[in-house]
């Protein structure tokens, strides 16, 4: 009887090893196209749509075709050849600008806590962020109104104004009792998603959909992508020809700001980005170890720094100017109206 502790004395020959994979190198299109998927994944987990709408007065209006015959007649021109206009109020006027001015905070809330979206009037918002972003719109509405209801005490007075200066091309029918309700702002919350309901009417219309809507995310990817590069491309642009240039041998002089921006852009594209370009977060990630920490105060006293500073930023500049020219062009999506 055989010992069944007892090794046998001869062995099958082992089984060859399989041959290992071939290893893909970081950037190839099956890596990037699985990162930006991921990406569009994330996108659709944590953000919302959001849609500003403004609702504005116009105070420009076209001439009658009468007007523009008569208008013509001075260059010896046709009218139906002629685009001319009128402006009904002094839009230089500081009542109206303060009314331009809260709409112009309104639009700069909006898109700096936001993402681009491949559909007209529609950007991306974290989830988390929409109440601290609804509280600010609904303060800056506030400013609006408030702002509005200044301009509608001159209105009266902005409409003599424009008697004046029109002549006979004033009409008191292009002007309304008040401008109560003819300058607002609203927004809402768009579903981006397929509606439920189209899975039980048509599952094949219901996947078309999905896949459409899975495209959009694709685009918005790329979008923020761009919109990132385009920013942070050109503060450093900015900066770097302050910083490097001279005017009439001296310095030049440059603003708080231009600094103050880059170290803004920083914190929102930390809060913002999706990680889905590793290039890009190591060229933000390079520009801000290159200022973090210099005063603008430092920059205009010491000419080495200024130098230094201006150098390496540079160098990350050339980077991003090119990922501006190899990026590829891409169709943006859009639903017909």
């Amino acid at each position: 009887m055989s010992n069944l502790l007892e090794e046998p004395r001869t062995r099958p020959a082992p089984a060859p090893a399989p041959a290992p994979a071939p290893r893909r190198r970081a950037g190839t299109p099956r890596t990037m196209a699985t990162t930006t998927r991921s990406a569009a994944e994330q996108l659709r987990v944590t953000m919302a749509a959001i849609r500003l709408s403004f609702t504005w007065f116009g105070v420009r209006k076209t001439l009658t075709p009468a007007q523009k015959d008569q208008a013509a007649e001075s260059f010896g021109a046709e009218g139906q050849f002629l685009s001319a206009g009128k402006k009904l109020i002094d839009t230089k006027h500081e009542a109206f600008r303060a009314v331009t001015k809260a709409r112009h905070e309104l639009v700069t809330c909006w898109r700096t806590h936001s993402l681009p979206f491949p559909e007209p009037g529609v950007r991306l918002i974290r989830q988390d962020d929409l109440g601290a972003v609804t509280l600010q719109l609904t303060t800056l509405k506030a400013d609006l109104t408030t702002a509005v209801e200044q301009l509608n005490t001159r209105f009266e007075a902005l409409k003599a104004a424009a008697r004046e200066r029109l002549g006979t091309l004033f009409n008191p029918a292009d002007y309304p009792a008040s401008l109560t309700g003819l300058f607002d702002v609203a927004w809402d919350f768009p579903s981006v998603e397929p509606p439920p309901y189209l899975q039980q009417l048509s599952p094949q219309l219901y996947q078309q959909e999905c896949q459409r809507v899975a495209a959009r995310f694709d685009e918005a990817v790329q979008l923020a992508e761009q919109a990132f590069i385009d920013e942070l491309a050109a503060m450093i642009s900015h900066l770097t020809e302050r910083l490097s240039g001279t005017d009439d041998c001296r310095p030049k002089v440059f603003r708080d700001s231009a600094v103050e921006n880059l170290t803004e852009f920083f914190q929102r594209f930390r809060h913002l980005n999706v990680r889905s370009n590793q290039q890009l977060d190591e060229l933000v990630g390079q520009a801000q170890q290159i200022v973090r920490g210099v005063e603008p105060q430092s920059l205009r006293d010491s000419e080495p720094l200024r130098q230094q500073i201006a150098t390496q930023l540079s160098a990350v500049g050339s980077v991003l100017d090119g990922l501006l020219v190899d990026r590829p062009r891409r169709a943006i999506l859009r639903r017909p109206r």
